[in-house]
Parts: structure tokens; C-alpha cells; sequence
């Protein structure tokens, strides 16, 4: 018995979390598993309905899962910020999420617009670290609204937070056991003071506790370059917050869009929380025409983690049979689907 939170969430969130529900139930009968759900209305109605953005005690209530199932937080009618900061945020640091896992894998059928790139080129894992970096709040504002206004956002990284994600890169890496290799994406040229730190550290436990897992090295610059060029270079690359909250964006698009693109906000030692990493899409709420492969994607990353292994592999090779017999588009409205309809298809197939 697995205890599940479920946070839908806001806009097109509750849609796609309801398919992803689905095939969570009709998986667990096919393997012998059993979830307990429990739902929380956290997110923008909540928000202007009580003012609370994420009660002490809902979170202390959090902490006591074996997982977190997320739809998508983001308000119309509720400052940016006010959620992202109150909710997503405060949840990655209270809960520890020190790792965001974004695979980036391209499906047969599922159009890229890398020319001449399929999916053998396009499949690596992209680990960032999630909870420090200029992500931690160090800095501030003075004299704010006169000319001589100051702002400042600081990076800051500690060794304990930056070895503690090269170590799950590294073991990652041996777990995926492709190339084998692991890629640390940084500016050492710059940010010399922070990236001297993450690379003498990826190198220290690299060789002492890593030694049959490649060591490479490519600034953020000519990361994006080759994502692009050559994504058949990567297997696993690692890097700080701010890089990859930038990178695996640009991974989403070259796998086939946000439609497809799933996520995990992962502490090893504790619950972790997993969603699409697409927006709430408030102009499509209430349509049932945006892409919930995605939001199951996200479950089936969350069955792997809790080692449901078998499971993971039975929904993830049904999302890959309905991109490659079935969809005509990954985009909202352009599926030759509902997202009901998708979330059915991926049943069928399980």
C-alpha cells in the first residue's frame, strides 16, 4: 500500500492529473499494487478563496507520504511569484527535493525539430540540483524605486548540497548503464568562485568512488549547442539550479514539447514529488484537449521510485505505443484526441 498526495492543482492541472489517476488504478490491478490517494486543494483558488498557500500543518501532513503527485500550480488572477515562491519553492526546500530528475526522451511518432535526429540520439537525463544556487533567496534590494537602486541575488552552494548530486548523477549513470558517462554542465571560465567548488568536487569522488563512469566537462553555452547539434553526446548531465531550470526547457522542446515532458522533485532519503513540468495552460481549462502524457509520464517516474520497476516500464512503454500509433500531435488541441481520450489509449496498452 502506497500513501499518495495528490495536489491537482490549478488550470488544466486537475484534467491531466484525473488520466494520470487513471492509469495509476488500472496498473496497480494489472501488477498486485494499491494506493491510497489523498487530495489537497493547494494552489490559486485556495489561495484567494482563504489567503493560505501552503498551511505548517498541511505541510507537516506532506512529510508523512511516500509520494507527492502534482498537476500544476499557476493563477490567472494570483501574482506571480505568490504560488511559485509559497508553494513550489517552499515545498523543495522544507521537504529537502534536492534533486530534479527531467529525463529527455524522444518517442517514436513524437515530431523534434532536430533535423535528421530521432530517438537513439535523443535520450539522456538531466540531474539538477534543486535547492541552492541563486534558488536559496541570498541577496536583497536597496533604495528601491530611486536611481540608485540595488539588487543583488547571490549563488550560494555548499559542498554537502553540491556532492550530494554529483553522487546521484554518478549513481544514476551506473544505474542507466548506457554511455555510462556523466556530463557536469557549469561556467568555470566566469563563475569561477561556484564552479571551482562543483568541479573539484565531481572530480574527487568521480575517481575515488566512480572510477567506471566517464568524466566530462562543457560550459552551459556549449551545452545548449550541442542539446541541439549532437544530443547523442549525453547520457547524464548534472548542474547547478539556475542552469538547469534553463537547460531542460530547451531538453523539453528537442524531446517533443511540454506535452510530453515529465519531472521528479526527488529526495532519496525522503517523499518525493512528481509532476508535468508544463504550466497550469489556464485558456485551455475545462476543454479536455490538452496532452495529459506528461502528468503520466510523471506517474510512471514515480512508480520507478518507489521501486515499482516493472510498473514504471508497463506505463512508459504504453505512452510510447500511443505516440507512435496513435497521436497526430503532442500540442493541446492538435492530438486527434481528448485528453481523456489519450489517458483511455494508454490504459489499452498497458
Amino acid at each position: 500500500m502506497y500513501k499518495i498526495a495528490v495536489l491537482p492543482g490549478d488550470g488544466t492541472g486537475p484534467e491531466v492529473i484525473r488520466e494520470g489517476l487513471k492509469v495509476l488504478d488500472a496498473v496497480s490491478a494489472a501488477e498486485g499494487l494499491k494506493f491510497d490517494y489523498t487530495h489537497y486543494d493547494l494552489g490559486g483558488e485556495r489561495y484567494l478563496r482563504t489567503g493560505e498557500v501552503l498551511p505548517d500543518s498541511v505541510l507537516a501532513e506532506l512529510r508523512q507520504f511516500d509520494a507527492i503527485y502534482l498537476g500544476a500550480i499557476g493563477h490567472p488572477d494570483v501574482k506571480p511569484g505568490i504560488l511559485e515562491k509559497g508553494l513550489l519553492l517552499r515545498l523543495r526546500f522544507e521537504l529537502d527535493l534536492y534533486i530534479n530528475l527531467r529525463p529527455v526522451k524522444l518517442y517514436p511518432g513524437v515530431d523534434t525539430p532536430l533535423k535528421d535526429k530521432g530517438p537513439e540520439e535523443i535520450d539522456f537525463v538531466v540531474v539538477r540540483e534543486n535547492t541552492e544556487g541563486q534558488y536559496a533567496g541570498a541577496g536583497g534590494i536597496m533604495r528601491k524605486g530611486t536611481p540608485h537602486e540595488i539588487a543583488i541575488q547571490e549563488s550560494v552552494c555548499t559542498r554537502m548540497g553540491v556532492e550530494r548530486c554529483l553522487r546521484y548523477a554518478f549513481a544514476y549513470a551506473r544505474r542507466r548503464n548506457k554511455q555510462k558517462k556523466v556530463t557536469l554542465c557549469g561556467k568555470t571560465n566566469v563563475l569561477t568562485y561556484v564552479f571551482d567548488l562543483w568541479e573539484r568536487v565531481f572530480h574527487e569522488i568521480g575517481e575515488k568512488d566512480y572510477p567506471d563512469i566517464t568524466r566530462d566537462y562543457a560550459h552551459v553555452d556549449a551545452t545548449v549547442m550541442w542539446m541541439v547539434k549532437n544530443p547523442e553526446w549525453f547520457d547524464v548531465i548534472v548542474t547547478e539550479n539556475m542552469f538547469g531550470d534553463i537547460i531542460t526547457d530547451l531538453g523539453a522542446m528537442i524531446q517533443g514539447g511540454m506535452g510530453i515532458a515529465a519531472g521528479g522533485n526527488i529526495n532519496p532519503e525522503g517523499v518525493s514529488m512528481f509532476e508535468p513540468i508544463g504550466g497550469s495552460a489556464p485558456k485551455y481549462t475545462g476543454l479536455n484537449v490538452v496532452n495529459p502524457l506528461a502528468c503520466i509520464g510523471a506517474a510512471a517516474m514515480m512508480l520507478d521510485n518507489l521501486g515499482e520497476t516493472k510498473a514504471a516500464e508497463r506505463v512508459e512503454n504504453a505512452i510510447k505505443t500511443v505516440c507512435s500509433t496513435h497521436l497526430k500531435s503532442m500540442a493541446a488541441g492538435k492530438m486527434g484526441y481528448t485528453t481523456e481520450e489519450v489517458g483511455d489509449l494508454v490504459v489499452k496498452y498497458l
